[in-house]
C-alpha cells in the first residue's frame, strides 16, 4: 500500500501551495484558502499533517479522522489548512490515473458558462456600470454579481442610496437579457432582507447571497420562504452538521460551498451530495483567481445538480496584486465560458518562481 511521506508547504501571508509526496515519488499539488495563509500553514504542519502522513493517499476517511483528533479546535483555520492536503491528495491521484480531477470524482470536463463576480463596494454605481458593460462587449459575460449593502453591515449600505442607484444602473448597462446577481455578505435583518430582496425582484435580480449574518440560518430561512428570486448561502460554512440543518430546512435555495473554507474537495462534494438530496442546485464559491477557481470548476464538472455559472472575479491585480503568476496555464475566460479542465490532475502547473519566493516548510514521514 502506498503512504503519504511528505507534506510540503509553500507560503506567503495571501496564499500557500501544499505539495503531497507518496513513498512510491508520486505528487500532487493542492492549495490552502487565501488570505492569513502564512497561520494557516503552520495549522497544517502542527494539526494536519501529523495525522496524515503515513495515510494511503486514497483514504477518504483521512480528512475526518484529523478533525477529529483536532476535536477540541474545530472551526476554520483547521478546515482551510486540510483544505491544502486534500486538494493535494486529489491531484496526486489524478495524475497517477492520468485524468482530470473531475473525472476522478466521477464527472467529465466541460465548459462552463462563468457570471463576472465584482468584488468591489468602493466603487460608484455608474462606475461599476460602465465597467461591468464593457466586460460584456469584450468577453461576452452574459451573467453579473454586485455587492449590495455593506458587509456584516446592520441593515446598513455601504452609503446611503447605493443599492437602489446600482442595481437598476447595472441592470441598464448590462441589458435586460442578462443574469444578474447580488452579494449581501451578511448585511440584513429578516425584514430589511425581505424589503431588499422585493427591490431587486423588480429588477430581475435572480440570486440574493448570503442576505442575512450567514451564522443565523433561521433568519435567512425567512428571507428565502419570503421571496421568489433564489435566496443563496454557505460559503462560510465548514461545519458539515451546520449543512445538514442548511440543507435540512432549506434554509437556502442554492448552497455555495467553498472548497478551500469547507475543508476540501471530498468536503465539498459531501455537501452538494446532501443538497442533490433534497433538490438544491450547488453553485461553489470561488471568490479569487487562486486556484480555488479551478477547484469549483472540477466540483461543477463533478456533480449532478451543479448550478448554471461558475462564479469568476473580475478583479484584477490592481485590486489583489497577490494573484498574479501563480499557475499556469492562467484562467482565461472565452466568449463568458471557461474552457473544460485540462488533466491530468488540476491540469495546472504552479509557478517556480513563485515557489521559489516563497516560505517552505516541509513535514515528513519519519
Amino acid at each position: 500500500m502506498s503512504a503519504i511521506a511528505s507534506i510540503e508547504t509553500f507560503a506567503s501571508e495571501w496564499v500557500a501551495f501544499v505539495r503531497v509526496r507518496d513513498r512510491e515519488g508520486a505528487e500532487g499539488w493542492g492549495q490552502i484558502s487565501p488570505y492569513h495563509a502564512d497561520i494557516t500553514a503552520e495549522v497544517l504542519h502542527r494539526q494536519v499533517a501529523p495525522h496524515a502522513l503515513g495515510g494511503d493517499p486514497a483514504d477518504a476517511g483521512l480528512g475526518t479522522r484529523a478533525l477529529e483528533a483536532e476535536h477540541k479546535f474545530p472551526g476554520s483555520y483547521l478546515c482551510r489548512a486540510l483544505a491544502g492536503v486534500d486538494t493535494a491528495l486529489w491531484d496526486l491521484r489524478a495524475r497517477r490515473a492520468g485524468v482530470p480531477v473531475c473525472t476522478l470524482a466521477g464527472g467529465a470536463p466541460r465548459e462552463l458558462p462563468v457570471y463576472a463576480s465584482s468584488m468591489r463596494r468602493d466603487i460608484t454605481p455608474a462606475a461599476e456600470a460602465e465597467r461591468l458593460a464593457l466586460l460584456r462587449a469584450d468577453h461576452g459575460f452574459g451573467a453579473f454579481k454586485i455587492r449590495v449593502g455593506r458587509e456584516c453591515g446592520h441593515d446598513r449600505d455601504e452609503w446611503p442610496g447605493r443599492t437602489e442607484e446600482i442595481v437598476p444602473a447595472v441592470r441598464a448597462a448590462v441589458g435586460d437579457d442578462a443574469r444578474l446577481l447580488v452579494d449581501a455578505n451578511s448585511c440584513y435583518s429578516p425584514a430589511r432582507a425581505i424589503e431588499v430582496g422585493r427591490f431587486l425582484e423588480s429588477h430581475g435580480v435572480d440570486h440574493f447571497e448570503e442576505p442575512c449574518p450567514y451564522w443565523e440560518l433561521e433568519w435567512t430561512a425567512q428571507v428565502t420562504a419570503a421571496l421568489d428570486l433564489d435566496v443563496t448561502g454557505g460559503e462560510q460554512d465548514c461545519f458539515l452538521s451546520q449543512w445538514r440543518r442548511m440543507v435540512g430546512m432549506r434554509a437556502v435555495d442554492v448552497v455555495q460551498p467553498d472548497v478551500c473554507y469547507a475543508g476540501g474537495l471530498t468536503r465539498a462534494l459531501a455537501v452538494a451530495e446532501m443538497a442533490a438530496g433534497t433538490g438544491l442546485p450547488c453553485t461553489p464559491h470561488s471568490a479569487n483567481l487562486s486556484l480555488v477557481t479551478t477547484f469549483a470548476q472540477h466540483l461543477m464538472c463533478a456533480i449532478p445538480n451543479a448550478g448554471t455559472h461558475l462564479e469568476l472575479s473580475i478583479e484584477g491585480p490592481d485590486y489583489s496584486p497577490w494573484q498574479d503568476g501563480l499557475f499556469d496555464p492562467p484562467i482565461t475566460v472565452r466568449e463568458g465560458r471557461l474552457p473544460a479542465p485540462a488533466g491530468p490532475g488540476w491540469g495546472v502547473e504552479i509557478d517556480p518562481g513563485w515557489l521559489a519566493a516563497a516560505t517552505r516548510r516541509v513535514s515528513e514521514l519519519a
